[in-house]
């Protein structure tokens, strides 16, 4: 696979990025690039009319599991959505939402199992995308190549050239693109990010980030798949690995071959508030340097997940001249509550930003601000309300801006997640390349899993020239 991209300026950057969302400052554009090389023929569909804003916004289920239908019925509680379709390579997963739908509707929804032929559906303006991490990438590419608009579950891809390839689809065929980031629609995350960018902490040398999980998956030998699943396509462009219930549907996270880990489960929800609150404009920050060490500590040393139960990242990020200008550090840990020996981490996740004057905390409902003696004081930032997260995507369907979580900005904030685990599975000090969009060294790297996969076939990546 090819790994080319064209350099683009900061000016042509920004001068590029589109509108964002009214009502917030967080719609961060990713540096423009053009991936070369594998380029897959796109399918001709005839294309519905932009959706006016009096008009029903007809929606899809791709991957109707827990995060999937969750999605899909918190959209159904919009009064100007209708869903038409669900998909699932597992039969026992339709059921249930499609009765929800008929009941909602008066209508049964059509059900298919192949994501293809419900792409293949004219009235369809919209796809939710609820599968596993490695099956982000081609739903999505494909929506975009049947001019359909999409809200994709986080983190957008399984590795960081299937994001780059996300980015150009979502380009060419000018979509609109949410990611379930919905920490970018809540006020306490909002109102911390502008407190930062105020420069009230004054400057700023070192973020925090950090994530409490799970440790055991399971160990025994494979088995049957259940009749109700195509595990053969669960397995999709995979690596192939014989099925066992404990590293499919709600555990398939634990594994590289078809996700990210902790990093990539939390990472890209806390990581993604330290990114935009040191960014000032919508040029968003990324790293030069990694380094990531960790490995299975508390699990059972046969338990069957191969990403780490422990890790501890350190990225540098540099200013304009090279030299180093703050850092982040990035920590999954399990196996002890969030106040163990005496640490205070908030409720088992959080970013923190630590300034001259003071540090700022924020977690999910909560963010409070100390100064260096550690005496919490008031908070001067309030922005004004927003709406939820979903609602921006249909918002933005209908004007064509961009929305909070664009595909654009969590491709970046997704890159800094899997570049933590290149840098843990190679053992190597990593260096990224913000304008070619590639890591320079070590070499190993560019043949990680988390940097790219080897498709299995007959599954292929579309890179599409934008």
């Amino acid at each position: 696979m090819s790994n080319q991209f064209e350099r683009i300026t900061r000016r042509e950057l920004l001068g590029s990025g589109g509108k964002t969302a009214a009502g917030i400052g967080l719609g961060i554009a990713a540096p423009g690039w053009m991936a070369t090389g594998v380029h897959a023929e796109t399918t001709s569909h005839t294309r519905r009319r932009p959706v006016s804003p009096n008009e029903k916004v007809i929606i899809g289920l791709i991957g109707a599991g827990g995060m999937g239908t969750a999605n899909m019925h918190t959209l159904m509680g919009k009064s100007e959505v209708e869903v038409a379709a669900i998909c699932d390579v597992d039969a026992s997963h339709l059921g249930k939402p499609a009765a929800d739908v008929e009941k909602k509707y008066g209508r049964a929804p059509k059900t298919f199992k192949d994501f293809r032929k419900l792409l293949e559906m004219k009235d369809v303006d919209g796809v939710i995308i609820g599968t596993p991490d490695h099956w982000h990438a081609l739903p999505m590419i494909a929506a975009c190549e049947a001019g359909k608009d999409v809200y994709c579950e986080k983190p957008i891809s399984h590795d960081i050239v299937e994001g780059q390839a996300m980015v150009a689809a979502a380009k060419k065929f000018k979509r609109v693109v949410q990611v379930g980031t919905w920490q970018r629609s809540t006020d306490a995350f909002v109102n911390a990010v502008e407190y930062v960018r105020s420069g009230q902490l004054g400057k700023i040398s070192l973020c925090r980030a950090w994530t409490l999980g799970n440790a055991n998956v399971g160990k025994g030998p494979s088995q049957t798949p259940p009749a109700s699943l195509d595990y053969d396509f669960w397995v999709g462009p995979a690596a192939f690995e014989p099925y066992k219930p404990w590293r499919c549907h709600g555990n398939f996270r634990w594994y590289f071959n078809f996700a990210a880990g902790l990093t990539g489960d939390w990472g890209v929800h806390m990581i993604d508030i330290a990114l935009l609150g040191m960014s000032k404009d919508q040029d968003l920050a990324m790293p030069s340097h990694v380094h990531s060490v960790g490995g299975k500590i508390i699990c059972d040393p046969d338990d069957d997940r191969t990403a780490p139960d422990t890790q501890q990242t350190i990225y540098q990020f540099n200013k304009p001249d090279g030299s180093p200008d703050w850092l982040l550090q990035w920590e999954v840990r399990v196996g002890s509550g969030p106040n163990a020996q005496g640490i205070d981490l908030g409720p088992g996740h959080g970013t923190e930003f630590i300034g001259q004057n003071g540090r700022l905390m924020v977690w999910r409902n909560e963010w409070q601000v100390f100064t260096p003696d550690g005496t919490q004081i008031p908070r001067s930032i309030k922005v004004k309300s927003l709406s939820d997260h979903w609602q921006n995507w249909l918002d933005c369907i209908k004007s064509r801006e961009k929305p909070r979580s664009s595909i654009e900005s969590m491709y970046q904030t997704t890159t800094v997640c899997h570049l933590a685990n290149v840098a843990y599975l190679t053992g190597e000090h990593v260096h990224w390349d913000n304008v070619k969009q590639t890591v320079t060294s070590p070499h190993s790297a560019l043949n990680c899993i988390c940097y790219r996969r080897e498709y299995r076939k007959p599954w292929t990546l579309p890179m599409h020239r934008v």
